[in-house]
């Protein structure tokens, strides 16, 4: 028999949830995404739903912590690539954000998304929020020291703004000109980051704040 014929093997009950929760939310927000909509859409019972996520908060933690893992697994090493073309910068974070933008679902950043939509008094969902931004964060600071800026760590906190930026410009404009904006902004921050005056920690507010 043709194994493309073959029948996927059906998803298991939490798997179908997640999958189902993943969309909607990203889709249509969490608040108007209830419970009610992802048990209709998933096909499940409503009591394996809450055997497995007793509440709709930790559902919400588990569909970001997912789509952290999904988007930095693509993020970084398009990113890594495109630095391996000469005289790459910091620049090729906005060609590569480009692509996202691009998509036909694209819905802006799902964790400024969530962020917006969760109350202080969530801390299921908003611990998930601040360590995708840390792991970033904390990546693009070894790619600024690996790139040799002067100060990695404002380097880094000052690129997570821009990145920020453009994504809640892309997702309220769906304007290409997002991309090239962020493209001259980030190459013209790299020339200042690499100033002999910005050698100095004391001196390193330059960096928010650089004379374009």
């Amino acid at each position: 028999m043709d194994e493309s014929l073959k029948k996927q093997p059906r998803l298991g009950a939490r798997e179908r949830i997640v999958e189902t929760a993943l969309k909607l939310f990203y889709r249509d927000g969490l608040r108007a995404t209830g419970i009610d909509k992802v048990i209709a859409e998933s096909g499940v019972a409503k009591m394996s739903l809450y055997r497995h996520f007793p509440s709709k908060s930790l559902l919400v933690a588990e569909c970001l912590r997912l789509r952290s893992q999904s988007w930095i697994s693509w993020f970084q090493p398009a990113v890594e690539k495109k630095l391996r073309m000469p005289g790459a910068g910091l620049e090729v974070i906005a060609d590569v954000l480009r692509t996202w933008f691009a998509k036909a679902d694209f819905r802006g950043c799902p964790f400024i998304n969530a962020q917006a939509e969760t109350p202080a008094s969530d801390e299921d969902v908003l611990e998930v929020i601040r360590e995708h931004k840390r792991v970033l964060e904390s990546w693009l600071v070894e790619l600024a020291i690996r790139l040799e800026y002067a100060t990695p760590k404002q380097t880094a906190a000052a690129v997570m703004i821009v990145m920020d930026g453009m994504m809640v410009r892309a997702q309220m404009t769906r304007d290409a000109t997002v991309n090239d904006a962020g493209h001259v902004l980030l190459k013209k921050f790299s020339r200042h980051v690499h100033r002999d005056e910005l050698q100095e920690e004391g001196e390193a507010a330059q960096l928010y704040l650089p004379g374009l």
